[in-house]
């Protein structure tokens, strides 16, 4: 049987976004859920079009990186994998469904193999779960054990296979930044309100972050946790109501993007492990 060819023929550096594409992409499931239909999001900026994953990716393939996207089924991420290399970057499309270990090794397989051993990784995937139930299924007591189990993977058992499959190299090579996407929920416990995830295992999460941070940092891997900390600007978010009376409110991902960048690109004698970005309307959640 004939090897497959490397996608990474150049031997750039990798970095791979798991969980590339957006809920809130123009055909997006929270797109699709907050406004009954695909939106037309020509007229957005290429950055914004599939949110922090998309523009995560686009920055890290401008830098002179070989990209891997990851998502669940790679339709998802042909637009965004397009754009990439009409931009002259390069990149490959990568399936993964976090709630199955079997594909997480597979996924990881695949990469060692086709592009090579991640010197990047950064965890940015979300769900949904919990944004359909209605104002009356607010308190715990309605939340469903499927839906705390999808969190759960997404969340806390997600990260910590990824985790298993990319830090060993980094540890072995004495460098690498692993970098977890999160949002202001995982700085404390809060009532879940209608329209609102199921965001308690953020809190995991960001336990996580720090357990690898004590674990890593001085193995010369930078590991470091990103509070999000606001509505970030893409199809499906600039159609909102709340947004179009306040546009001040959104996070431009481009700009979330480069302080990624910043966090990877940072003198191991100064390493920052939990970065909080707040739009500069809005007050810093606590």
């Amino acid at each position: 049987m004939a090897q497959k060819q490397k996608a990474n023929t150049k031997n750039k550096q990798v970095a791979v976004v798991v969980g590339a594409t957006s809920k809130w992409q123009s055909d997006g499931r929270n797109t699709k859920l907050a406004h009954g239909k695909t939106l037309d999001d020509s007229e957005l900026p290429i950055g914004a079009r599939w949110g922090i994953g998309g523009a995560i990716a686009q920055k890290f393939a401008k830098e002179g990186f070989f990209v891997v996207l990851t998502t669940r089924a790679k339709a998802n991420a042909s637009v965004m994998a397009a754009a990439i290399q009409e931009q002259g970057g390069d990149c490959m499309i990568v399936e993964l469904d976090l709630t199955s270990q079997g594909s997480v090794a597979t996924a990881f397989s695949t990469i060692r193999s086709e592009a090579g051993d991640p010197d990047v990784l950064v965890y940015n995937a979300g769900y949904l779960e919990g944004r359909d139930l209605p104002p009356d299924k607010e308190l715990l007591e309605y939340i469903p054990v499927e839906m705390f189990d999808t969190a759960q993977h997404i969340a806390s058992r997600g990260p910590f296979l990824v985790a298993k499959e990319v830090l060993p190299a980094m540890r072995r090579k004495g460098q690498g930044t692993f970098l977890m996407s999160n949002n202001q929920f995982s700085l404390r416990g809060r009532k879940r309100l209608t329209g609102q995830s199921l965001y308690y295992p953020r809190v995991m999460m960001r336990t996580l972050a720090q357990v690898l941070t004590e674990e890593y940092s001085e193995h010369g891997v930078h590991v470091a946790n990103v509070v999000i900390d606001g509505t970030i600007d893409s199809p499906g978010t600039r159609m909102l109501p709340k947004v179009q009376k306040q546009p001040n409110l959104v996070m431009n991902p481009v700009k979330i993007a480069e302080a990624f960048y910043y966090l990877h690109t940072q003198d191991r004698s100064c390493w920052t492990h939990e970065l909080q970005l707040t739009p500069f309307s809005t007050k810093p959640s606590y």
